[in-house]
């Protein structure tokens, strides 16, 4: 391994924790780095995320640096064969042992976990085609509400190609997509995007309206909602509002709405294939306390859906305390609302029903739970 490469990875290592995901330190550290060739900075990347993924099968004791190379040893081998991998193997050491109370480890998803993220894009509505073109290296998801939607397989740094800086594409998981898709804004309709963050569900739900109508942006920090402005000047977008909502009872605007989504905070379980740091720092009680929150949230945004109107909840987690269990809690409190049948975007084939799983291992993206109602009748 490269000796440069070695030592960076360890200091990005070195620091993180609880407090300082890996994805951030790496992303600060690499920031700091004058001289790093493109190659360089993508087997930083690599090798750190390959350090966590594959954290369960590195002796402790051994120094960091062996540890390190050990898990990009393990990262290739598992590329090129799999199958020398037993499942036993894989659902013991890939994640921590209490999160089988909440998440089914089968075999598939473990090896799901392991694998390599694949990255996805979204271009403009009607855009695909000629993205794919202009960028190579893409595959296109499918046809119809997928057209859009691309499988990257390049090097390129993509925030610095010509396209994304003129708002052509954002980069955004297949299962994010498909959260937009089964909202099914229209043109002209009133959404609010709840838990809006950076905007990235914001940006497509405005581009599903045709940048028509309106589009309420909330989030506890205000910090998310410039970034949000700053990415929405990029793509264009303009048919929204923003407001600082610290999801309480007080909502931030009388306004009653076509739909709303609640894509709430979540333990990220369904993103540690992208996100391996993660696994080893969640806690049974984190998972808890935002279930407590997932419901809070729900509930309040709940009382701005007019009748008729849909809500739609979206976590990037298939824990059973996040997923079931707050649709449950969600029906005790709010009798008004009744389960909404919806169409999984990603598997057309699949029957409609009221909340989707998306699985790794299923659609090569985060994991992501999603529920649907609508607010009793339009007449009601």
């Amino acid at each position: 391994m490269n000796p440069c490469v070695l030592s960076l990875a360890e200091q990005v290592i070195c620091r993180t924790d609880r407090d300082h995901p890996a994805d951030a330190q790496l992303r600060l550290e690499l920031k700091a780095r004058h001289g790093l060739s493109r190659a360089e900075t993508a087997e930083v990347s690599r090798t750190v995320f390959s350090f966590f993924r594959w954290r369960g099968w590195v002796e402790e004791g051994r120094s960091l640096g062996d540890q390190i190379i050990h898990a990009v040893e393990l990262a290739d081998q598992f590329s090129q064969q799999p199958e020398s991998f037993s499942v036993s193997e894989l659902v013991a050491r890939a994640v921590p042992s209490w999160i089988q109370s909440e998440v089914e480890i089968t075999p598939e998803f473990a090896r799901s976990l392991q694998a390599e993220p694949q990255l996805w894009l979204r271009a403009r509505p009607g855009q695909g085609t000629f993205l794919a073109e202009r960028l190579r290296d893409c595959r296109s998801c499918g046809a119809g509400p997928l057209a859009d939607t691309l499988a990257y397989h390049g090097q390129e740094d993509l925030f610095r190609t010509g396209e994304f800086r003129a708002g052509d594409f954002e980069l955004q998981d297949v299962s994010s997509q498909a959260v937009g898709l089964v909202c099914a804004p229209v043109p002209g309709e009133t959404w609010w995007d709840a838990c809006a963050g950076e905007g990235g569900k914001l940006l497509h739900l405005s581009n599903l309206m045709g940048n028509k109508g309106l589009i309420w942006a909330t989030d506890r920090a205000e910090w998310r909602l410039r970034r949000l402005k700053r990415r929405a000047a990029r793509a264009k977008v303009f048919n929204y509002r923003t407001a600082v909502w610290d999801g309480g009872a007080k909502l931030p605007t009388k306004t009653r709405f076509d739909g709303i989504l609640v894509d709430a905070p979540c333990s990220g379980v369904g993103t540690w294939q992208r996100n391996p740091h993660a696994r080893w720092t969640l806690t049974p009680e984190d998972i808890h306390e935002l279930a407590e929150l997932q419901v809070r949230l729900l509930v309040h945004a709940a009382a701005a859906v007019k009748p008729g109107g849909r809500l739609v909840y979206s976590v990037c987690s298939p824990a059973r305390s996040e997923t079931v269990g707050v649709v449950e809690a969600f029906r005790t409190r709010c009798s008004a609302f009744a389960p909404l049948n919806v169409k999984n975007p990603l598997v057309p084939d699949a029957p409609r029903t009221d909340t989707i799983l998306l699985s790794p291992q299923q659609v090569r993206g985060n994991g992501m739970f999603i529920a649907a109602w609508v607010h009793g009748r339009p007449d009601a």
